[in-house]
């Protein structure tokens, strides 16, 4: 559940118009990818009462997810001579989520598609054309994680209400730094995440009982703008705050009752 930190304030540079189809096409294969899981996981999910070997029967979940950027101290940029500090920013996302659990004790694996179904820009990504004034353009952006999960401790330590994992992500995101080679590009990312199940005293098989709040730190190592870089006429005078923090909603949609 690793997101990208960045300034509201500060432009990124965007591809130009003649990148639109391949970013259009790139889009919507991430969205038919998504549909597909949709499409796919119910069968899959039943082979769960099958031996594994290696890597176990999926199950897909959906997100809603609140995340909390900057929350380590937002970057000063300078602006025509101007110095600003970005502020905290809050950002809605949806995720879905397909984990796959392995044989192997402590570890999983999860892929993810990443989609913020509110975001906003003042400047259009493909034209740069301005916002009209007091308004935004819609920036509905979508990114892709596979994670390396290892597990911390599970229920079975806390009485059923709380599991946390570390994780090792791969993030393909937009790529918005100065030597970014590409429009999406890989960074590596860390997350913390604590799962707490707060309706595991329902009888069992009852779809609520395998809902979880979770709270997620993330750091993102790679890929984010550095001191010095100068981005769509901003220099930043410090690194991007690599730190975020969300609050996540997982419910299971297939299995239904895993």
């Amino acid at each position: 559940m690793s997101r990208d930190v960045q300034d509201p304030s500060v432009q990124f540079p965007r591809p130009g118009p003649s990148r639109l189809g391949s970013r259009r096409g790139f889009e919507g294969c991430l969205v038919a990818a998504a549909l597909l899981l949709l499409a796919t996981a119910p069968a899959m999910a039943q082979e769960t009462d099958r031996a594994c070997w290696v890597l176990c029967a999926p199950e897909l979940k959906v997100e809603p997810t609140i995340t909390f950027e900057n929350i380590g101290g937002g970057p000063r940029v300078e602006v025509d001579g101007q110095v600003e500090r970005a502020e905290a920013e809050t950002v809605f996302e949806l995720i879905f989520a397909l984990g796959v659990p392995t044989t192997i004790p402590r570890v999983g694996f999860t892929l993810e598609a990443i989609f913020v179904p509110f975001g906003e820009t003042s400047v259009h990504p493909f034209t740069g054309q301005l916002a009209p004034t007091g308004g935004s353009i819609r920036d509905n952006g979508i990114e892709v994680e596979t994670e390396l999960n290892i597990d911390l401790f599970d229920t079975d330590q806390t009485g059923g209400w709380v599991s946390s994992h570390f994780d090792v992500v791969d993030k393909f995101s937009p790529g918005d730094t100065p030597r970014a080679g590409s429009v999406y590009t890989h960074k590596l990312n860390f997350e913390w995440d604590t799962a707490f199940h707060v309706f595991n005293r329902l009888r069992d098989g009852h779809w609520l009982q395998n809902v979880e709040a979770e709270l997620s730190l993330d750091y993102v190592a790679t890929g984010l703008p550095k001191a010095g870089d100068v981005i769509g006429g901003e220099r930043f005078l410090d690194g991007a705050d690599p730190w975020s923090l969300s609050l996540v909603f997982v419910f299971p949609l297939a299995p239904l009752v895993p």
